[in-house]
Protein backbone atom coordinates (compact mmCIF):
# COMPACT_ATOMS: atom_id res chain seq x y z
CA UNK A 1 0.00 0.00 0.00
CA UNK A 2 2.83 2.40 0.86
CA UNK A 3 4.50 1.78 -2.49
CA UNK A 4 1.20 2.37 -4.25
CA UNK A 5 0.76 5.72 -2.47
CA UNK A 6 4.30 6.79 -3.36
CA UNK A 7 3.74 5.96 -7.03
CA UNK A 8 0.48 7.92 -7.03
CA UNK A 9 2.15 10.94 -5.41
CA UNK A 10 5.02 10.89 -7.90
CA UNK A 11 2.60 10.62 -10.80
CA UNK A 12 0.51 13.50 -9.48
CA UNK A 13 3.61 15.64 -8.94
CA UNK A 14 4.82 14.96 -12.47
CA UNK A 15 1.45 15.95 -13.91
CA UNK A 16 1.39 19.17 -11.87
CA UNK A 17 4.93 20.12 -12.91
CA UNK A 18 4.27 19.40 -16.60
CA UNK A 19 1.01 21.34 -16.39
CA UNK A 20 2.80 24.37 -14.91
CA UNK A 21 5.50 24.13 -17.58
CA UNK A 22 2.94 24.07 -20.39
CA UNK A 23 1.10 27.01 -18.82
CA UNK A 24 4.28 29.10 -18.57
CA UNK A 25 5.16 28.36 -22.17
CA UNK A 26 1.76 29.66 -23.31
CA UNK A 27 2.15 33.13 -21.75
CA UNK A 28 3.39 36.24 -23.56
CA UNK A 29 5.76 38.92 -22.21
CA UNK A 30 6.91 37.30 -18.98
CA UNK A 31 9.51 38.99 -16.73
CA UNK A 32 8.31 42.47 -17.70
CA UNK A 33 10.61 44.03 -15.09
CA UNK A 34 13.39 44.02 -17.69
CA UNK A 35 11.48 46.74 -19.56
CA UNK A 36 11.17 48.85 -16.41
CA UNK A 37 14.92 48.61 -15.91
CA UNK A 38 15.59 50.06 -19.36
CA UNK A 39 16.11 53.83 -19.06
CA UNK A 40 16.44 54.57 -22.77
CA UNK A 41 13.60 54.37 -25.26
CA UNK A 42 13.89 54.42 -29.02
CA UNK A 43 11.05 55.34 -31.36
CA UNK A 44 10.88 53.21 -34.49
CA UNK A 45 10.87 54.78 -37.95
CA UNK A 46 10.00 52.86 -41.11
CA UNK A 47 12.78 53.13 -43.70
CA UNK A 48 12.31 52.96 -47.43
CA UNK A 49 13.50 49.79 -49.17
CA UNK A 50 13.78 48.65 -52.81
CA UNK A 51 10.41 47.57 -54.29
CA UNK A 52 8.49 49.90 -51.96
CA UNK A 53 5.76 51.91 -53.61
CA UNK A 54 5.58 55.54 -52.48
CA UNK A 55 2.64 57.90 -52.86
CA UNK A 56 4.08 61.43 -53.02
CA UNK A 57 1.97 64.59 -53.01
CA UNK A 58 3.41 68.06 -53.59
CA UNK A 59 1.17 71.04 -52.85
CA UNK A 60 1.51 74.83 -52.80
CA UNK A 61 -0.84 77.79 -52.50
CA UNK A 62 -0.80 77.90 -56.30
CA UNK A 63 -1.94 74.47 -57.59
CA UNK A 64 -0.69 75.20 -61.09
CA UNK A 65 2.84 75.78 -59.79
CA UNK A 66 3.02 72.39 -58.07
CA UNK A 67 1.14 70.43 -60.77
CA UNK A 68 4.28 69.42 -62.73
CA UNK A 69 5.72 67.69 -59.64
CA UNK A 70 3.25 64.88 -59.24
CA UNK A 71 1.64 62.42 -61.59
CA UNK A 72 -1.83 60.99 -61.83
CA UNK A 73 -3.27 58.25 -63.99
CA UNK A 74 -3.54 59.69 -67.49
CA UNK A 75 -0.71 62.16 -66.95
CA UNK A 76 2.83 61.83 -68.31
CA UNK A 77 6.03 62.54 -66.36
CA UNK A 78 6.22 65.94 -68.08
CA UNK A 79 2.85 66.90 -66.61
CA UNK A 80 0.65 66.75 -69.73
CA UNK A 81 -2.72 65.11 -69.14
CA UNK A 82 -5.21 63.07 -71.07
CA UNK A 83 -8.36 65.17 -71.51
CA UNK A 84 -10.55 62.09 -71.23
CA UNK A 85 -9.53 61.72 -67.57
CA UNK A 86 -10.86 64.00 -64.82
CA UNK A 87 -7.54 64.99 -63.28
CA UNK A 88 -9.10 66.38 -60.11
CA UNK A 89 -10.52 62.97 -59.23
CA UNK A 90 -7.78 60.78 -60.74
CA UNK A 91 -5.74 58.49 -58.53
CA UNK A 92 -2.14 59.41 -57.77
CA UNK A 93 0.45 57.12 -59.32
CA UNK A 94 2.80 55.40 -56.91
CA UNK A 95 6.58 55.70 -57.34
CA UNK A 96 8.34 52.33 -57.36
CA UNK A 97 11.71 52.26 -55.60
CA UNK A 98 14.10 50.38 -57.90
CA UNK A 99 16.84 47.93 -56.89
CA UNK A 100 19.32 50.80 -56.56
CA UNK A 101 17.00 52.54 -54.09
CA UNK A 102 15.94 55.36 -56.44
CA UNK A 103 12.68 56.80 -57.71
CA UNK A 104 12.12 58.64 -61.00
CA UNK A 105 10.56 61.94 -59.94
CA UNK A 106 9.04 64.43 -62.43
CA UNK A 107 11.42 67.25 -63.41
CA UNK A 108 13.94 66.30 -60.70
CA UNK A 109 14.83 62.94 -62.26
CA UNK A 110 16.38 60.11 -60.24
CA UNK A 111 16.35 60.54 -56.45
CA UNK A 112 18.08 58.20 -53.99
CA UNK A 113 15.56 57.46 -51.23
CA UNK A 114 16.58 54.01 -49.94
CA UNK A 115 17.28 54.00 -46.22
CA UNK A 116 15.39 57.24 -45.60
CA UNK A 117 12.35 57.55 -43.39
CA UNK A 118 9.24 59.04 -44.98
CA UNK A 119 9.91 62.32 -43.15
CA UNK A 120 13.51 62.40 -44.43
CA UNK A 121 12.27 61.68 -47.96
CA UNK A 122 9.84 64.59 -47.66
CA UNK A 123 12.67 66.89 -46.58
CA UNK A 124 14.86 65.75 -49.51
CA UNK A 125 12.15 66.38 -52.11
CA UNK A 126 11.26 69.72 -50.50
CA UNK A 127 14.90 70.82 -50.74
CA UNK A 128 15.22 69.71 -54.39
CA UNK A 129 12.01 71.53 -55.36
CA UNK A 130 12.84 74.93 -53.88
CA UNK A 131 14.77 76.22 -56.95
CA UNK A 132 11.65 75.60 -59.07
CA UNK A 133 9.09 77.24 -56.77
CA UNK A 134 8.53 80.64 -55.20
CA UNK A 135 7.52 79.12 -51.85
CA UNK A 136 8.41 76.14 -49.70
CA UNK A 137 6.06 73.33 -50.82
CA UNK A 138 4.22 70.87 -48.63
CA UNK A 139 5.43 67.35 -49.42
CA UNK A 140 3.72 64.21 -48.13
CA UNK A 141 5.22 60.73 -48.57
CA UNK A 142 3.36 57.52 -47.74
CA UNK A 143 4.18 53.86 -48.35
CA UNK A 144 1.29 52.26 -50.22
CA UNK A 145 2.26 48.57 -50.40
CA UNK A 146 3.48 47.72 -46.88
CA UNK A 147 2.68 44.02 -46.50
CA UNK A 148 3.75 41.03 -44.41
CA UNK A 149 2.85 37.33 -44.20
CA UNK A 150 2.02 35.15 -41.19
CA UNK A 151 2.16 31.36 -41.55
CA UNK A 152 1.88 28.29 -39.34
CA UNK A 153 -0.07 27.81 -36.09
CA UNK A 154 -2.21 30.95 -36.21
CA UNK A 155 -5.93 31.49 -36.55
CA UNK A 156 -5.87 32.98 -40.06
CA UNK A 157 -2.60 32.46 -42.00
CA UNK A 158 -2.12 34.81 -44.94
CA UNK A 159 -0.59 37.97 -46.36
CA UNK A 160 -1.72 41.28 -44.88
CA UNK A 161 -1.42 44.85 -46.15
CA UNK A 162 -1.50 47.85 -43.85
CA UNK A 163 -1.45 51.63 -44.15
CA UNK A 164 0.47 51.96 -40.87
CA UNK A 165 4.13 52.96 -41.00
CA UNK A 166 5.07 50.52 -38.25
CA UNK A 167 3.73 47.10 -37.23
CA UNK A 168 4.95 45.06 -34.26
CA UNK A 169 5.22 41.27 -34.23
CA UNK A 170 2.23 41.15 -31.86
CA UNK A 171 0.11 43.38 -34.12
CA UNK A 172 0.92 41.09 -37.06
CA UNK A 173 -0.12 38.01 -35.07
CA UNK A 174 -3.29 39.77 -33.92
CA UNK A 175 -4.26 40.43 -37.55
CA UNK A 176 -3.67 36.73 -38.25
CA UNK A 177 -6.04 35.66 -35.46
CA UNK A 178 -3.33 35.13 -32.80
CA UNK A 179 -1.32 31.96 -32.22
CA UNK A 180 -3.22 28.79 -31.35
CA UNK A 181 -2.73 26.81 -28.14
CA UNK A 182 -0.62 24.36 -30.17
CA UNK A 183 2.02 26.94 -31.17
CA UNK A 184 5.64 27.29 -30.09
CA UNK A 185 5.75 30.76 -28.55
CA UNK A 186 9.40 30.79 -27.49
CA UNK A 187 10.81 30.28 -31.00
CA UNK A 188 8.84 32.28 -33.58
CA UNK A 189 10.79 32.58 -36.83
CA UNK A 190 11.07 35.78 -38.82
CA UNK A 191 12.28 35.61 -42.44
CA UNK A 192 13.61 38.97 -43.66
CA UNK A 193 15.29 40.17 -46.85
CA UNK A 194 17.59 43.19 -46.54
CA UNK A 195 18.25 45.94 -49.08
CA UNK A 196 20.98 43.85 -50.75
CA UNK A 197 18.73 40.82 -51.28
CA UNK A 198 20.27 38.71 -48.49
CA UNK A 199 17.67 36.61 -46.63
CA UNK A 200 18.05 35.62 -42.99
CA UNK A 201 15.91 33.89 -40.37
CA UNK A 202 15.68 35.44 -36.90
CA UNK A 203 14.26 33.74 -33.80
CA UNK A 204 11.98 35.57 -31.36
CA UNK A 205 10.95 34.40 -27.89
CA UNK A 206 7.53 35.94 -27.37
CA UNK A 207 7.22 34.54 -23.85
CA UNK A 208 9.84 37.02 -22.61
CA UNK A 209 9.11 40.74 -22.29
CA UNK A 210 12.57 41.73 -23.56
CA UNK A 211 11.40 40.79 -27.07
CA UNK A 212 10.06 44.36 -27.15
CA UNK A 213 13.68 45.55 -27.16
CA UNK A 214 14.64 43.31 -30.08
CA UNK A 215 15.61 45.00 -33.37
CA UNK A 216 13.14 42.60 -35.00
CA UNK A 217 10.16 43.58 -32.82
CA UNK A 218 8.93 45.86 -35.62
CA UNK A 219 8.28 44.22 -38.97
CA UNK A 220 9.62 45.45 -42.28
CA UNK A 221 8.26 45.31 -45.79
CA UNK A 222 7.65 41.70 -47.01
CA UNK A 223 8.63 40.06 -43.70
CA UNK A 224 7.39 36.49 -43.23
CA UNK A 225 6.46 35.31 -39.71
CA UNK A 226 6.34 31.55 -39.15
CA UNK A 227 4.80 30.05 -36.01
CA UNK A 228 5.86 26.45 -35.46
CA UNK A 229 3.45 23.78 -34.12
CA UNK A 230 4.17 21.99 -30.85
CA UNK A 231 5.32 18.38 -30.90
CA UNK A 232 1.99 17.39 -29.36
CA UNK A 233 0.14 18.89 -32.34
CA UNK A 234 2.40 17.07 -34.81
CA UNK A 235 1.94 13.78 -32.95
CA UNK A 236 -1.83 14.27 -32.90
CA UNK A 237 -1.96 14.94 -36.63
CA UNK A 238 0.32 11.98 -37.32
CA UNK A 239 -1.81 9.73 -35.09
CA UNK A 240 -5.02 10.86 -36.80
CA UNK A 241 -3.47 10.26 -40.21
CA UNK A 242 -2.15 6.82 -39.25
CA UNK A 243 -5.45 5.93 -37.57
CA UNK A 244 -7.33 6.56 -40.80
CA UNK A 245 -4.89 4.36 -42.67
CA UNK A 246 -5.13 1.52 -40.12
CA UNK A 247 -8.93 1.73 -40.01
CA UNK A 248 -9.02 1.43 -43.78
CA UNK A 249 -6.66 -1.56 -43.73
CA UNK A 250 -8.66 -3.19 -40.93
CA UNK A 251 -11.85 -2.76 -42.91
CA UNK A 252 -10.25 -4.40 -45.95
CA UNK A 253 -8.89 -7.32 -43.87
CA UNK A 254 -12.28 -7.77 -42.21
CA UNK A 255 -14.03 -7.81 -45.58
CA UNK A 256 -11.56 -10.33 -47.01
CA UNK A 257 -11.85 -12.55 -43.91
CA UNK A 258 -15.65 -12.47 -44.09
CA UNK A 259 -15.51 -13.37 -47.77
CA UNK A 260 -13.13 -16.30 -47.14
CA UNK A 261 -15.33 -17.64 -44.30
CA UNK A 262 -18.40 -17.35 -46.49
CA UNK A 263 -16.73 -19.27 -49.32
CA UNK A 264 -15.37 -21.97 -46.99
CA UNK A 265 -18.85 -22.66 -45.65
Amino acid sequence: MKIHKVVCMLTLSTLLVSGCTSYQKSLYLQNEQVLNESLEGQLYDFRIMPKDELTILVSTTDPEASAPFYRKIGQSKEGSSNNTVGMQDAKLLAYLVDNQGCIDFPVLGSLKVMGLTNRECEALIREKLQPYLKEIPNVTVRTSNYKFSVLGEVGHPGTYTTDAEKVTIFEALAQAGDMTLFSVRDDVQLLREDSTGVRRVYHLNLTEADVAQSPYFYLQQNDVVYVKPTKAKVRTNTFNSNSSMWITLLSIVTSITSLVLAISK
